[in-house]
């Protein structure tokens, strides 16, 4: 998936391959779940609600929120999320399939060493995501805000930000392969400047970074 695919992503409910396969869920999360088309509508889940090890598959989860919610070691797999609101949740170790977020928050969400593949963000506001030692493959980051994230030590392989900003991210000891920044509208790195490398950026933006990149690199800049 590239940025051109992200347009593939729906924005509807309605505009789902499996819409009409949906039945809608009750009652609470179970750990080692098993969801195959369900939807998950306007639910506001109790704090501490667990399902850890569930298997989302063909599910749709809209207007839901999850606080303080476990659902580490997850498997998402075509789950399509809409104007859902996480915080504090735990993510940890989850894997994530040709799935999509659509107007989603996420905040202090704790997602190290999840598995991110061919997944579309749009819209979405991140806020001291921990994404550490994450694995991100062909993502798509459209139009989001990505404040205080923390993708140290990860590994991103074609991922695309077109029309997100980045704001005091992480990127150190990060490994970027084939990530093309040059969509961005902003990219402000709390550290990491180093591992740009394998990134594809503009002139405009290497303009912008230049102060940083060279005080990475020891570099003093002096007209005189």
């Amino acid at each position: 998936m590239t940025a051109a695919d992200a347009a593939d992503a729906p924005d509807d409910l309605a505009d789902l391959p499996y819409a009409d396969l949906l039945r809608p869920h009750t009652g609470p999360l179970e750990v080692e779940g098993d969801y195959d088309t369900v939807h998950f509508d306007r639910t506001d889940f109790p704090p501490g609600s667990r399902a850890t090890g569930a298997r989302f598959l063909e599910s749709a989860v809209t207007d839901c929120s999850f606080t303080d919610a476990d659902l580490r070691g997850t498997r998402m797999n075509e789950l399509w999320a809409a104007g859902t609101r996480l915080t504090g949740v735990s993510l940890a170790e989850s894997n994530w399939l040709d799935s999509a977020l659509v107007g989603c928050s996420l905040a202090g969400v704790e997602a190290f060493g999840a598995v991110l593949r061919r997944v579309v963000l749009r819209r979405c506001k991140l806020d001291s995501v921990n994404l550490r030692a994450a694995r991100l493959h062909d993502v798509v980051f459209e139009d989001c805000v990505l404040r205080d994230v923390d993708l140290g030590e990860a590994r991103l392989d074609g991922v695309t930000f077109p029309g997100s900003r980045l704001e005091q991210a992480r990127l150190g000891r990060a490994v970027l392969e084939r990530c093309d920044l040059r969509g961005a509208v902003g990219i402000d790195l709390a550290d990491g400047y180093d591992s740009l490398r394998g990134a594809v950026i503009s002139s405009s933006q290497l303009l912008d970074l230049a102060p940083a990149l060279a005080h990475t690199l020891g570099i003093t800049v002096q007209d005189r």
